[in-house]
Formats: C-alpha cells, structure tokens, sequence
C-alpha cells in the first residue's frame, strides 16, 4: 500500500517552505519544484517531449496509488480518477502495472 507523507514530509522531499506548499496544493507544489530542479539541470541544453516525459514520472505512481486505495477494483479506481475502465486498463498494461 502506498504510504501517506505528512505535510512537513512532502514539503522536506520537494525541497520547499511550509509558507510555499500553503500556496498551491502539495501534489502540485512537489512536480512545480521537481520540474524546476530539472529544467535547471538542462543548463542551456534542449529538451523534447517534456509533456510526455512528465506523464510518464507522473501517471503511474498516481495509478498504483489510486488502485491500492481503491483495494485493486478497477472500476472503483477509474471512476476516482475520472477515466473509462477500458482506458485504466489500457494504461495499466502500458506502464506494466498489474492489479
């Protein structure tokens, strides 16, 4: 089961103020500051396909979080998320997920 982070956690882990993480929410706050870690360690270099680079960070620590809360029920799990069941399960298989 995924484990919940405390607020002064999840501040500490995304290298951020309490006064900071106030300000927008801490799922938010943590990728903002993951993203400005990243696009300074570019320094000056390019970059493609951040969009999908993110998502691919992003969508699969959320799916496995949503399905341990929702005890591996799928149809549970894509109405949390706002998502068809066929299209849950299609993002499953293409990050190798299994529930």
């Amino acid at each position: 089961m995924t484990e919940q982070l405390t607020a002064e956690q999840t501040d500490a882990a995304c290298g951020m103020g309490a006064e900071e993480a106030d300000n927008v929410g801490a799922i938010r706050a943590c990728v903002a500051s993951s993203l400005d870690t990243y696009l300074r360690q570019l320094n000056g270099h390019d970059c493609a396909d951040l969009h999908q680079l993110v998502l691919a960070e992003v969508e699969p620590p959320l799916l496995e979080a949503v399905l341990a809360y929702c005890n591996g029920n799928q149809t549970k799990a894509a109405r949390l998320l706002g998502l068809n069941r066929g299209t849950l399960r299609k993002k499953l298989v293409h990050y190798g997920i299994d529930h």
